[in-house]
């Protein structure tokens, strides 16, 4: 019994002789790759800052002047869980800098995916902007009704996420006014923002339509509006990824875009 125990011991040391040898067999100058499935060092998410009043900029287009190739991605809603799966999976597969405008009523579709997406915020791959609560057309709600959608969204976010929207909010539908405006400002809502290129995708499109969309808009420069409520962009995002490098684009988020910064909102 004893030398059979010694036997798989000796074999065991062999084994692991023989593993380390082979280790060592790379041509020289190689560097091990990492570890599969280690996750990256991710640097914490800062602490939520307050709101800081003031006027409100509207903002629909990058930089005037700007010389560079960026351009901004911009996602809404998130009606169906598995675009938002899909686009959660093309940032993180691509690296492509994107930013979401979620509503909290589709938790849904976004909670899942926080200890994925919590990450990409910490390195700033990805920002989340105010989209409001329940996605109302805000010209239709008085003042206390407004607030709360902006303030509950922000709450949502906050609990999922861990970072503030502010100082970014999309009305719904793009539909504002000067009142909606300065009451956003008042919260801590400085940039409204719009968008001067679309996937025109809020409702269901052929992948046609949507890839011409992509050639029109695709621009240096453009906010672009894209919806995660409809499956066609599911077969598209490597046609999309093509587009952007054919045209030598660097998709950036909007605090990259316009010098904003998460620890401050």
């Amino acid at each position: 019994m004893l030398r059979r125990t010694v036997d798989r011991r000796s074999l065991l040391m062999l084994a692991v002789g023989t593993a380390a040898l082979l280790s060592g067999c790379g041509h020289p100058g190689d560097t091990p790759g990492p570890t599969p499935g280690a996750p990256a060092a991710v640097p914490p998410l800062p602490p939520v800052p307050g709101p800081h009043p003031g006027p409100n900029q509207v903002l629909s287009h990058g930089p005037t002047g700007a010389t560079d190739r960026r351009i901004a991605l911009t996602v809404d809603d998130g009606t169906a869980p598995d675009v938002v799966a899909g686009y959660v999976d093309f940032a993180q597969r691509t690296g492509i800098h994107l930013t979401f405008s979620p509503n909290g009523t589709y938790n849904r579709s976004w909670a899942p995916h926080a200890p994925v997406l919590r990450p990409l915020v910490a390195t700033g791959q990805v920002q989340i902007i105010n989209h409001t609560f329940t996605h109302r057309d805000l010209r239709k709600l008085g003042d206390a009704d407004r607030r709360t959608e902006l303030e509950r969204n922000d709450d949502w976010v906050v609990t999922t996420f861990g970072v503030t929207t502010r100082p970014y909010y999309r009305p719904p539908f793009g539909f504002r006014t000067p009142a909606i405006d300065a009451l956003a400002g008042e919260l801590g809502y400085t940039r409204t923002v719009l968008w001067d290129g679309s996937f025109s995708d809020s409702e269901t499109v052929t992948p046609e339509f949507l890839m011409g969309m992509a050639r029109k808009y695709l621009q240096p420069g453009v906010i672009n509006l894209g919806h995660a409520n409809h499956p066609t962009i599911l077969g598209l995002f490597d046609q999309v990824t093509d587009l952007i490098r054919q045209r030598r684009l660097t998709p950036v988020t909007l605090d990259e875009m316009f010098g904003t910064s998460r620890a401050t909102g």
